[in-house]
């Protein structure tokens, strides 16, 4: 019997959630610590993940523990997903589904991340980095929204662990813009994002994880 992987995370980031929610849809048994803020740069974390970030793993049944949440996804899906659910053996289609998640990394979750830091806890208002990173999340929706015309997932035509590696992400933009969002009007000027983000946030892993993540968040973590 698998024993349950250790899931290092904090409430409000989405980077820990997101590897939740690939747990859930392979349906691995796994257990949630939450890291408060005021212990992520210290030890015993540290020993754990040397970078001081969130989300990490510690896997009983293979020994491993790992750190970066595109990483751990990978893991996931080669260790676990012996069905193929979530990925692709073909070529070149496990390649594109990397390629995406590797797109998530690199142009999602750092430009989502450095908007909401401008926007909502720099000690000042700048508007130079603000208006650049909130700019970079359109471009990146609109990249998006061009792969994903007539298709309804990014690679085949099956859900992947590139598509559901963008939710968590994605469901940010309402407080990253604030009321500027209901201007930039998603569903008409990039239907086929809209309507792709509208089909994961459907799935039940995805609503599972949702109510998760608000229940720990009414805790104070």
């Amino acid at each position: 019997m698998t024993q349950p992987i250790v899931l290092h995370g904090h409430t409000s980031g989405p980077n820990p959630w997101k590897v939740a929610i690939i747990l859930e849809e392979l349906k691995i048994p796994y257990e949630l610590k939450i890291v408060d803020f005021a212990d992520i740069k210290k030890e015993p974390y540290t020993n754990i993940n040397v970078n001081g970030r969130v989300p990490a793993i510690e896997d009983p049944n293979t020994g491993i523990t790992l750190w970066e949440s595109g990483a751990i996804i990978e893991y996931l899906v080669e260790t676990y997903d012996k069905e193929n659910t979530l990925t692709y053996t073909t070529s070149p289609e496990k390649y594109l589904v990397k390629q995406w998640l590797h797109f998530q990394m690199s142009g999602q979750g750092p430009y989502f991340g450095q908007a909401a830091w401008f926007t909502k806890f720099h000690h000042e208002r700048l508007e130079s980095p603000t208006k650049r990173y909130q700019d970079e999340i359109v471009r990146v929706v609109s990249v998006l929204d061009k792969a994903l015309t007539g298709k309804k997932y990014l690679v085949g035509n099956k859900c992947t662990y590139a598509d559901l590696a963008f939710v968590t992400w994605d469901s940010m933009l309402p407080f990253i813009f604030g009321d500027k969002f209901a201007t930039l009007n998603f569903e008409k000027n990039y239907p086929a994002y809209f309507a792709w983000n509208k089909n994961l946030t459907e799935r039940p892993a995805v609503q599972k994880i949702t109510k998760d993540k608000q229940a720990a968040m009414a805790k104070g973590h």
